[in-house]
């Protein structure tokens, strides 16, 4: 795995070599990865995986005329034609008056934030199937389960550069650690299954290999025997580990580009009281090893902690420089690149700030609700901002949680649910949308 210096190098010399051969402005991302997996089922083992991949992408301008393109060859010949190739595809492409680089008085300069990604040490194949084991044989410990699906642990890392023609060159690496278990409960037709999963750039970060194999067989002896839920209009309490994909709409439809083609469920309402006046949401970029930190964003402009929601509003639009240009506003740092193509905007670590209620007492006035805890399908319309999606959880009675329930959809409109939104305090730190457990109001239930 090349150091964050070298990939830093490749990505300068990739823009010098464009520049050479034509392009007015250009700029490189090189993006390294490896990692290794162990899997076992039943005991044994099941597979064991190694991969390493190297790739960089170019984007070069001529005018106002812009094309990328990537490859996984970087030989002089190839890196020489790959910059050759790009100049000859933008000078056919149309104009894009918002085409271009980051403003450059805008540049992140000086040294790079530490953010603490990387671990040093890299555990091996032995140490992965340990954990794997260990995971699996807890799993299988606790009482109903009588299958396994298997389980795994990975270890990983990666190296990320960004270098442009104006001024900024910079890299940076990561390391990644998981494990996880996924067990069947009961016999024949009345089967369930669950899992338990964690990630963490370090592995002491991790909880044990048996807590998460725990958490897997208790999750799914817990789903034995479903009953139905009736239909109605009831209060559906979302469990964090769902919870999270209800900010992530909101962080979607905030993307500068969509309120620039107009086709986002928030369009004009920058200014409304989307959620109870208590809300925050903040995107931490610079949290210490964090699962999406970064010390820059995907055209080289520094980031930082913000609150894209303060009081229940909208604080503004995650833009690239071009959706910004498109507006007449300013980029915010949220660019993120792939291995190429132009930029496109993601938060990184986000989260929904915790209320004062215990989930007991943000449960204890529903006579009759549902705490889910998975979602299926994808049927969220991010124009409208229609919402329904299949789901499964646990049917909440007189403010208890009682018997499991599953086949059932819930339903709403994004914007009424965050108005009738309501998180709890058992903020969990371990995902890339951090929430608690949320309540929403009045959502419609379709089940029998």
């Amino acid at each position: 795995m090349l150091t964050p210096n070298q990939a830093q190098e490749r990505a300068v010399a990739l823009v010098e070599r464009a520049r050479r051969a034509g392009a007015d402005a250009a700029d490189a991302v090189f993006i390294a990865d490896s990692s290794e997996s162990v899997s076992v089922r039943l005991g044994r083992l099941e597979d064991v995986e190694r991969s390493e991949s190297e790739h960089i992408g170019l984007r070069v301008f001529v005018g106002r005329r812009s094309a990328s393109i990537g490859s996984s060859d970087l030989s002089d010949g190839a890196l020489q034609e790959l910059a050759e190739r790009a100049i000859a595809m933008a000078a056919a492409a149309p104009e894009d008056p918002y085409a271009g680089l980051a403003p450059e008085d805008r540049l992140l300069r000086g040294p790079l934030p530490e953010l603490d990604m990387a671990e040093t040490t890299e555990p091996g194949p032995q140490d992965l199937r340990a954990l794997a084991d260990a995971a699996e044989d807890a799993a299988r410990a606790i009482p109903g389960v009588t299958n396994s699906e298997g389980a795994g642990a990975s270890a990983g890392a990666g190296v990320v550069a960004l270098a442009t023609s104006h001024g900024f060159a910079g890299g940076y690496a990561g390391t990644n650690r998981s494990i996880s278990a996924s067990v069947v409960a009961g016999e024949g037709g009345a089967m369930q299954r669950d899992y338990g999963w964690r990630t963490a750039r370090h592995m002491a970060d991790l909880p044990s290999a048996a807590e998460i194999g725990t958490m897997a067989g208790e999750r799914a002896v817990a789903r034995l025997n479903p009953g139905r839920m009736k239909s109605g209009a009831m209060p559906v309490v979302f469990d964090p580990r769902v919870g999270g994909s209800l900010i992530g709409h909101l962080v979607g439809a905030m993307s500068g580009s969509a309120i620039a083609r107009r086709s986002s469920f928030l369009l004009d309402r920058l200014e409304e009281q989307l959620f109870d006046s208590a809300i925050t949401i903040t995107d931490d970029p610079h949290r210490l090893r964090g699962l999406r930190s970064r010390p820059f964003d995907g055209e080289g402009l520094p980031c930082a902690a913000s609150n894209l929601v303060q009081g229940g509003r909208l604080t503004g639009w995650l833009m690239d420089s071009a959706a910004a240009r498109q507006l007449g506003l300013e980029p915010t740092g949220h660019a993120a690149r792939g291995h190429s193509g132009a930029p496109g905007v993601s938060p990184s670590n986000l989260h929904l700030a915790p209320g004062s209620l215990s989930v007991a007492e943000l449960i204890a006035d529903i006579t009759e609700g549902v705490f889910v805890t998975e979602l299926i399908g994808h049927g969220v319309n991010g124009v409208t901002g229609d919402y329904s999606r299949g789901a499964s959880g646990f049917r909440i009675v007189n403010g208890e949680v009682t018997e499991a329930v599953a086949e059932f959809t819930i339903a709403g409109n994004l914007i009424d649910m965050y108005r009738a939104l309501t998180p709890a305090n058992d903020m969990e730190w371990h995902r890339t949308i951090n929430v608690p457990t949320i309540r929403v109001d009045g959502m419609s239930i379709a089940g029998d």
